[in-house]
């Protein structure tokens, strides 16, 4: 057995929160305050309750099914190889276009907080996309230790926030609750829906654990409550103090920040948002690295990208094609001035394709009738409803997987062919090699 690093309790709490928090919580208070007014806050309290049926389904999947492989292991398990080849795809590939479309989104507020312009954006989303890579590259033990300080760090800002500007909250501030009327609160959910996504990501970790099957219901609950009371706690300040002013604002938390501290504000914002969108991004990579090593071992991608993925390894080669993927998509993206929302929202339809592709899975394998089975059956009905909200955007998921299904229906007739003609040392043989699974190491 390895005796590399293992993920502790507070290391892996800080990848889960790191995974679920992102710059978006910056300004979203203001956009669901907008939308809603007060009654935002019970769209915020909805989306915590909902997430979990979400948490506690990939919590108790991981667990039976610990493996890098995540939510394409639990669809494997459930439906068949083909299926979770194109789940695993959906993963992978989005990440090298969500994850510089998160450094953007925090070079841009850490820049409109230093009233910089597009270059200081550039150049901080290029840091931070660096960052990442760099961190993970090192190792989980790195990353997972880097995520912890971030991640307590970043609590601290927000504590801070919300403890300086509580004096200044007035309860005259939540009338009138509901100026736009109860539908209204659906509409300030479906924005606030993807400040609580990623649970699907760091399912990929689970077999990094010292103990899955205790650890990740216990990282997964400490996940829950951390989440909380970040979210609501800012949320219910924000409505309190800032009042009719925060629907107006497009940085809440800098003006939430003027009262509490003063004009320290825009520098404290600058900092909070690079290390919401490091956080995310870390979390993200961690878990897609391992999954790529995963899917090469099961023959899915090429052979040479399955070093690293048994538990305490580094994936270091399937890292670095996400580097060159992510490269490529920056590339794109500048060449053709491609808007940042059109990549976020591929990238999101892929990440919702798995989420759905998980909680089916679950459905399908986790004990029929316990608390935990239903609210897979709760989770995954919802998860398909947004996912249908996607749009045209559902094209790319829908490519990925004919990828992924016809990239293996190649290579197994590749190998009949190879076996059909006895010819071992052949070229073909050669080519299918090289997408073959690795064999397992005696340990």
């Amino acid at each position: 057995m390895s005796t590399q690093h293992r993920v502790g309790l507070g290391q892996g709490t800080a990848i889960y929160v790191g995974a679920i928090l992102g710059a978006g919580i910056l300004a979203l208070p203001a956009l669901a305050a907008r939308a809603a007014g007060p009654a935002s806050l019970l769209a915020w309290l909805a989306l915590l309750l909902f997430c979990v049926p979400v948490a506690t389904s990939f919590a108790a999947l991981g667990a039976r099914y610990p493996d890098s492989g995540g939510v394409a292991t639990f669809v494997s398990k459930a439906f068949g190889s083909r299926l979770s080849g194109a789940v695993g795809y959906w993963f992978y590939f989005a990440l090298p276009a969500g994850a510089p479309a998160t450094a953007y989104v925090g070079g841009q507020y850490a820049a409109h907080a230093l009233g910089a312009g597009q270059r200081v954006t550039l150049a901080v989303a290029a840091g931070l996309l660096l960052a990442a890579f760099a961190s993970n590259a090192v190792g989980l033990r790195m990353s997972a230790r880097v995520q912890l300080v971030l991640v307590g760090l970043l609590a601290v800002l927000l504590l801070i926030a919300v403890l300086t500007a509580l004096p200044h909250a007035r309860t005259s501030n939540l009338t009138p609750f509901a100026p736009h009327g109860g539908a209204a609160v659906g509409q300030a959910a479906s924005l606030l829906f993807f400040t609580f996504a990623g649970w699907e990501a760091v399912t990929h970790l689970s077999g990094e654990f010292r103990d899955p099957r205790k650890d990740l219901r216990r990282v997964t609950a400490a996940t829950l409550v951390v989440i909380g009371v970040l979210y609501l706690g800012l949320a219910v300040t924000c409505v309190l103090v800032l009042g009719p002013e925060l629907a107006e604002s497009d940085a809440p938390l800098t003006l939430l920040l003027q009262r509490g501290i003063g004009s320290s504000a825009s520098a404290i914002t600058a900092v909070m948002a690079m290390l919401l969108t490091f956080g995310t991004m870390n979390s993200y990579l961690a878990g897609a690295s391992r999954l790529g090593a995963a899917l090469a071992r099961d023959g899915v991608l090429p052979a040479p990208l399955a070093k690293g993925h048994r538990p305490g390894e580094v994936p270091r080669r399937s890292l670095a094609l996400l580097f060159v993927l992510s490269g490529l998509v920056c590339a794109f993206a500048l060449l053709t001035d491609t808007g940042l929302g059109k990549v976020m929202l591929a990238a999101s339809a892929c990440f919702i394709a798995v989420t759905v592709a998980g909680l089916v899975a679950g459905v399908r394998l986790l004990p029929r009738g316990s608390a935990v089975w239903w609210g897979a059956v709760v989770a995954a009905a919802v998860m398909s409803v947004v996912l249908a909200f996607s749009g045209w955007f559902l094209i790319l998921p829908v490519l990925l997987g004919a990828a992924a299904v016809g990239g293996q229906w190649w290579s197994a007739r590749l190998r009949e062919r190879v076996r059909s003609a006895g010819s071992p040392k052949s070229g073909a043989s050669r080519m299918v090699n090289a997408c073959a699974p690795l064999p397992e190491r005696a340990e």
